[in-house]
């Protein structure tokens, strides 16, 4: 049944019908990018020095995208209460919401990151720190998502409110990324694994909560 609700998340957040699916967040990703040197000019060194913060604004408001279809389009259609009587609690059901969130936004970022690096002139060396910041962090930015989507399903203008709530809980995550890009910044990738890896740990029971006090 895991297994099932799995393969059906990844193919409705991939398709994502006329709202373009996982292409829109990586279209909007590399746009960013693309835009990014001519807002602040040709100097190479300024755009090494800062593109690593710029990837990490942008797979933030990438992973905003889609938080609308999320949870609350399976909510107001009574899955969740489909769920619940089949015996397979919220939190489960949160879980693998999570990892759809992740594979459907976060691996094609990745995938798109090169592209993005060199439009924004960084080295390979910086390339490098930037995707394994982006493997440690992209995690808690999907958990973040799935939890604020959760908790403002139902309410009116819930998508607006989402993306309003999810912008300062996720600047520890970007510090942090952003961080590993320093100078020894090797801490900074620990950083972000440890601050994706509680959010991982704690959002499948925060919206697991919100949805069952959303459902009674």
């Amino acid at each position: 049944m895991i297994w099932a609700i799995l393969k059906r998340d990844v193919v409705l957040l991939l398709g994502g019908g006329r709202r373009g699916g996982a292409l829109l967040p990586i279209l909007f990703f590399l746009a960013v990018a693309m835009l990014y040197p001519f807002a602040v000019g040709p100097d190479g060194q300024l755009l090494a020095r800062t593109g690593g913060g710029v990837v990490w604004v942008a797979a933030l408001l990438a992973a905003i995208l889609p938080l609308d279809r999320l949870v609350e389009p399976d909510l107001e259609a009574g899955f969740f209460d489909q769920w619940a009587l089949r015996g397979l609690a919220e939190e489960w059901i949160c879980a693998v919401r999570i990892l759809a969130h992740w594979l459907c936004f976060a691996v094609p970022l990745m995938l798109a990151t090169p592209i993005a690096a060199v439009l924004l002139g960084l080295s390979g060396e910086q390339l490098l720190t930037l995707e394994l910041g982006l493997l440690a962090g992209t995690p808690g930015l999907a958990a973040l998502g799935v939890a604020v989507a959760a908790v403002t399903a139902g309410l009116r203008g819930g998508a607006a409110l989402a993306g309003l709530l999810i912008l300062p809980l996720a600047v520890p995550l970007l510090i942090f990324g952003a961080g590993s890009l320093s100078t020894g910044g090797e801490g900074g990738l620990a950083l972000t694994g440890a601050a994706s890896l509680v959010l991982v740990a704690l959002s499948p029971f925060a919206a697991g909560a919100a949805l069952r006090a959303a459902r009674e």
